[in-house]
Formats: structure tokens, sequence, C-alpha cells
């Protein structure tokens, strides 16, 4: 056990747990006196921005992200930098258009929200969809990106995620939202000063940047290996079978508006903040750090396939998520890997705390308050810190799956898996908030509707893989399977948003009082506009998104 590890390393990455584990226990003493659900599951509505935009990246950053990029640089995938980057701009549109109805709202979770503007049948769709995906895709994920990670450092997969899970559902427990965002921030210090420590020896290691790009150049000499300008390239043409230009510009977003704008798992720190500028704020900081990953993640990925061209690492191209942690415990010096290590396990356990924290907010108010609307606030509390234990249990029941189920990148799989189902769920909530005409049956309808159809496709899929499902390449069901996954997700969306159209007309509009809160009201008369500080950073992180898909682009500096 801990092989490749010094005692300077292992005491550091002691020394972040001691950490971590006191911070919860602080977050849990600081109301324990009046602690009511507020403070547990929206931590007091009292957060800052700093606080807010570093939860929402730490959260985002699980290890499953950190290896899939990095994974994507060592095999030449730029384009997946793109989902990244894209990102920037979605949280522009967290802060500025959903935040205000939000907070406006006050609600707790999203489901919530769209039984507002909806129906109770749209709230408990959404609910048991975001439940689910937790379990099965975000939860399960993180832990077996994790057991990469343990595996690695020479720690038995069982050890390594019996004690992070357990570890990390005892903090959520313990302090609720507020240790959560709290032991975030940290978290996201950590992760951001072990990532950019390897980005930097790396590159010192190989000459700097220049020698970086000269050993791929020698290594593309050989037909086998891929050309330099995959690994700088974040577009490809339109004809390309995995990341097409038009999936990423068109596609892509409509996975971001799903995941950052109507996610609890994302959305809840914004819930957390103490005002619509400081949620405002905290969305747009944190798309500044989204800019960070093409740098500290996708960058360190190429590094180790340079190292590994030039013989000094070692790690299988079929299985190019190991790159970073092969790095790390060969490659980096003692003192160095510890804090390397501790960054990896800092994303692991943020994303696993925000999946177990966010879960048990949607079991407690969408369904235990629901079943007893007279529950005491403590109540509350006990019940959503029993849903989060269940939740631990569940998961690590979940693990022995994990193993059989990659059999390419994880961060594709993840993807290709939300292409499939958050269509429909950001077709409804961002058509909701600009027509007041769209009624509950034109959502109910284009949610089962979208999600049939997204599940007929990841089924078949599947099928098609394992190999118990024979798909002639001419036949429907074949033309249905060939289309890129982003592309699918744009004709989803697409098709949602005309089903939600043309049943909505069949309906009655929904009566004033509660449309009031939940749409735009075109009539009321609007403040003038000014150039303030978050117009400011507005401008500022968009020009920097149009910078970076010009350098890194065929007419960039690479060519």
């Amino acid at each position: 056990m801990f092989n490749h590890l010094g005692p300077w390393d292992i005491a550091i990455i002691l020394v972040y747990f001691g950490v971590i584990l006191w911070i919860a226990r602080w977050a849990a003493q600081s109301k324990s006196e009046s602690r009511g659900s507020v403070d547990y599951f929206l931590a007091g509505k009292s957060q800052g921005w700093l606080v807010v935009g570093t939860s929402l990246f730490a959260s985002n950053i699980g290890s499953e992200i950190i290896l899939g990029v990095s994974g994507a640089g060592a095999r030449g995938d730029m384009p997946l930098a793109n989902f990244e980057i894209i990102a920037s701009l979605v949280l522009i549109l967290l802060g500025w258009v959903f935040v205000p109805f939000y907070l406006r709202t006050g609600v707790y979770t999203m489901p919530e929200f769209l039984e507002k503007r909806y129906s109770r049948a749209c709230r408990n769709y959404l609910s048991v969809v975001s439940i689910l995906a937790y379990v099965i895709t975000k939860i399960s994920l993180i832990i077996f990106a994790g057991a990469l990670v343990f595996e690695t450092i020479g720690i038995p997969f069982w050890t390594g995620a019996i004690v992070t899970v357990i570890a990390t559902g005892f903090y959520t427990v313990l302090g609720g939202l507020k240790a959560v965002i709290y032991t975030d921030m940290v978290q996201a210090f950590i992760l951001l000063a072990g990532t950019i420590a390897v980005t930097l020896f790396g590159l010192h290691h190989l000459g700097g940047w220049d020698g970086m790009v000269n050993t791929l150049a020698v290594a593309a000499e050989q037909p086998s290996n891929p050309p330099v300008e995959r690994f700088f390239n974040l577009w490809r043409p339109m004809t390309d079978t995995e990341y097409p230009w038009t999936g990423m510009l068109f596609g892509a977003p409509i996975l971001g508006v799903w995941y950052w704008c109507t996610d609890q798992y994302i959305v809840q720190r914004t819930l957390s903040a103490k005002d619509v500028s400081n949620a405002r704020k905290g969305a747009l900081f944190a798309g500044y750090l989204k800019l960070l990953p093409v740098f500290i993640f996708f960058i360190p990925g190429v590094i180790a396939y340079a190292l590994l061209q030039q013989g000094e690492l070692s790690f299988a191209m079929e299985n190019a998520d190991q790159a970073l942690p092969a790095m790390i415990t060969t490659f980096l010096p003692a003192g160095l890997k510890g804090i390397a290590i501790a960054g990896l396990l800092a994303a692991l356990m943020s994303s696993l705390s925000s999946a177990f924290n966010s879960s048990s907010t949607l079991l407690t108010i969408d369904f235990y308050r629901e079943w007893k609307p007279k529950a005491s606030e403590r109540d509350l509390v006990r019940f959503g810190q029993l849903a989060t234990v269940v939740l631990v249990i569940v998961s690590l029941g979940w693990i022995p799956f994990m193993r059989a189920l990659m059999d390419g990148g994880i961060f594709k799989y993840l993807q290709s898996v939300q292409a499939y189902i958050s269509p429909p769920i950001a077709a409804v909530f961002l058509f909701g908030l600009f027509y007041k005409w769209i009624n509950a049956r034109g959502a109910i309808v284009a949610l089962w509707a979208g999600f049939v159809l997204g599940v007929l496709r990841l089924v078949t899929e599947f099928m098609s893989k394992e190999g118990s499902l024979n798909v002639e390449k001419d036949s429907l069901l074949g033309i249905f399977l060939e289309i890129n996954f982003l592309h699918f997700a744009l004709f989803l969306f697409l098709f949602c948003a005309l089903v939600l159209m043309v049943v909505s007309k069949t309906g009655k509009q929904q009566s004033a009082e509660v449309l009031q809160a939940v749409t735009f009201d075109r009539v009321r008369p609007r403040p003038p506009f000014t150039f303030s500080t978050d117009v400011v950073l507005t401008i500022v992180l968009v020009l920097l998104v149009l910078l970076l898909w010009w350098v890194f682009s065929p007419w960039g500096i690479w060519t």
C-alpha cells in the first residue's frame, strides 16, 4: 500500500483530510443550536460570491472530469476541452437569466421551481430523473474515476473507495450544504495548486512549451501517432464522427444549460447566496475558473503523452484516463506528489459531497416534506442526514458494476449520456421563462417524449455495442444510431421544443398570478442600462472565450 509515496506525501494527504474534517465540524457547530432546513440545505442563504463561485467550480471538477480531460489530452482529443470553455458562457446565462427567478421564488430545489411554473407532475418527473442520474452517472462515475487514482498509488480499489465515500458522506451528513461549500472552497484551491504544479513541473522537464511541441512533432512522424494539430485544435470538420464543430457549437450548450442552469447538483450553490448580486458574481467567477481546465487538466495530459514518447513515463494509451495519475505517482518529486494527490482527492470528495447533498435535498424537500407537510425543521434535517447515509450505502453497492461500465474515455461517456437526458429538461426550463403561453400540458408531454426518445437511443446504442442487437447501417435504426451524440442532443432539443409549443397551443395559458414570478414580464419597465461591475466582468469573460477559440483553432497560432 502507498506505493511511490514518501513520508512527506503521506503527511500532506493526512493534513488535507484533517483540515477538511475540521471545516465540516466547524460548519456543523456554527449554528448547531438553531439549525433548520434553510441552514442545512441552503447554507443559511448567506454566502458571498467567492464562496459561491469556488463551490460551483469545485463541485463540477470531480476526479472523473480531471482524468477524463487529461485522458483526452493524451489522446489528442482537444475538442473535448470545448465542454469546459462553453461552460463559461453558460454560467453567464445562469447568473443573468436563471438566478433572479430562482431567488425571487425562494425555492429549495429545481423540481420545486418547475412545479411553480408548470405542475406537480413536472416536479415529480425532474425529481425522479435527477436522483437516478446522480446515483447512476455522477456518483458512480466519480467513484470509478477515484478508483483509478487509488490503484495507481497502490491503495486497493475497495479500501480507497470505501474510505473516501465514508469520509465524504460523514462531513456531508455532519454539516449539510454549509460544510459542502466551505470544504469546496478549500478543495478548489488545493486542486488548483496541485494541477498547476503538475503542469509547470512537466513543462519544465520537457524544455518548456516549445520542447513539448517539438516532442509531439517528432512523435507524429510515426503513422500510428496523432498529428500535432490534434493536440491544439478545438474544432473539427462537420463530417467528423466524434466531435464535429457543429455539434460542439450548437449541441454542447444544450447539455450546459441543463447541467449549469437547471440541475440541482450545481444550482444549489447559487441558492445559498445572500442576494442576486452575489449569486451572479459567483456564477461569473466560476466562469473564469472554468477557462483553467484547458491548461491545468488537458495540457498535463499532453505532457504525459510527450513523456511517454520520450520513454520517461509508462501507461497504456488504451486507458489514457490513467495518464495524469501515472505522471503524478511516477514522475513528480516527493512533497509535490502529495500536493497533487491531495488535489485529486479534493476533486473526488467535493464532487461526491455535492452529489450527496443535492440528492438528499431532493429526497427531503420534494418527497418527504410533501408526504409529511407538518414535519418540523429538525425532522427535515434528520431525514436529509438519513438520506445521505442511504445514498452512501447505495453508492458503495453500485461500485462493482463500474469496472465493466467503461469501454472508452470517461469524459466522452459522461457527455454522451447527458446528451440523451438533458435536452427535454433544458427546453422546458428555457422556453418556459420566455413564453407565458407555454403550459403544463405541453411541458409534461415534451418531457416524457424526450425521455422516451433519449432512453431509446441509449439502450439501443448499448445493446449494439454489446453485440446483443444487430443493426444494419442502412436501416432506420442504423441511421438513428449513426447520428453523432452532440447532433442528437440538438435534434432532441428541437424536437422537444416543437412538442412543447404544439401541445401548449391545445391548452390554456396559466393564470397571471402564477406566471408573474416565474416568467419574464415584457410589459414591466426596465431600469436604464449601465456599465456595472457585473456587465464588465461578463464582457471580459466573453472576450476571453473568443480568444481561446481563436488561439486553439486552424487559424490560430498553431498553423
